[in-house]
């Protein structure tokens, strides 16, 4: 690890009493330039693992949530919101998620999409609320955000 340090050193106190306390803080390198000398640009990821989607790791969070309802973990979904610090209205959306048809969400967690793939696309086939219109709707990818 780099040894940068971040070091703030006062003389005196202010007039106002207060002091200045000295402090040094070890500083990480970011991810992605701690592989290749902290050239960001030197970076390759074809070794590792895929990136998950987003949509993906968001219908896993929603089964796994309801998941802790039904098993009293939490009381409900706004406890959620305050353990996750998220508003309940963001939950909700996350939530929404289990709305979908089966075989859309098993779509959704193996990162088969149609529907344009991002979260905003797939709130409009939520809202669809007969499966079939969902299925078609994702199928012909006409849920675009454009729609909301």
């Amino acid at each position: 690890m780099p040894s940068k340090k971040l070091t703030t050193v006062a003389a005196e106190p202010n007039q106002d009493g207060s002091i200045q306390i000295e402090l040094t803080l070890p500083v990480r390198p970011r991810r992605h330039e701690s592989r290749k000398g902290g050239q960001p640009g030197s970076v390759s990821d074809a070794g590792g693992r895929p990136r998950v989607p987003r949509i993906t790791r968001l219908m896993a969070l929603a089964i796994k949530f309801q998941a802790m309802v039904e098993r009293d973990e939490v009381r409900d979904y706004a406890d959620l919101a305050r353990l996750g610090y998220v508003t309940r209205a963001r939950l909700t959306q996350i939530m929404n998620l289990l709305l979908l048809a089966p075989d859309i969400q098993e779509r959704v967690l193996f990162g088969i999409s149609s529907s344009g793939g991002s979260e905003r696309a797939l709130r409009v086939v939520c809202a669809e609320v007969y499966w079939p219109d969902q299925r078609s709707r994702f199928e012909d990818g006409r849920a675009r955000a454009t729609e909301l």
